[in-house]
């Protein structure tokens, strides 16, 4: 297996709703199939999809797959001053706030909210990770 992450896919419970949470933060919509809403990223993708259709696809209960997974999805940016508008953004959109954006202990700034279905999101500046030229980012900075 190669080391990486192609397709992230999140379990939504109104995707019409969350389609337009992610829209609201400037996102574009990629055209998909029936049932699945499709944003590409920077070398990935983000997908909407059904959380009873999702359940259905692993053989398991919708229950099975609610509250907190103990996953975070992160944004990072390239400068310190651009996580608090992100994260203004995201509450405006229809986002939760879980941390206001704030100076951490290993020297960076970042802020956490929930989307409408409770997945969280880190944004973060990392001022020993800066991103590529192309926004990519790498552990300890670009090659």
């Amino acid at each position: 297996m190669q080391q990486r992450v192609s397709l992230i896919t999140l379990a939504v419970s109104d995707m019409n709703l969350s389609a337009a949470f992610y829209e609201a933060l400037g996102w574009t919509r990629e055209e998909s199939p029936d049932g699945v809403v499709a944003f590409d990223l920077i070398g990935q993708t983000l997908g909407l999809y059904s959380r009873d259709a999702l359940a259905r696809d692993m053989g398991i209960k919708v229950s099975d797959i609610s509250g907190f997974s103990g996953i975070t999805l992160a944004h990072n940016v390239a400068k310190k001053e651009e996580v608090t508008p992100i994260y203004l953004a995201a509450l405006k959109a229809g986002g939760r706030g879980i941390k206001e954006p704030h100076d951490i202990f290993w020297g960076g700034h970042i802020a956490y909210f929930a989307d409408p279905d409770g997945h969280v999101w880190e944004i973060a500046y990392n001022p020993f990770s800066p991103l590529g030229p192309d926004g990519g980012f790498q552990w300890n900075g670009v090659a």
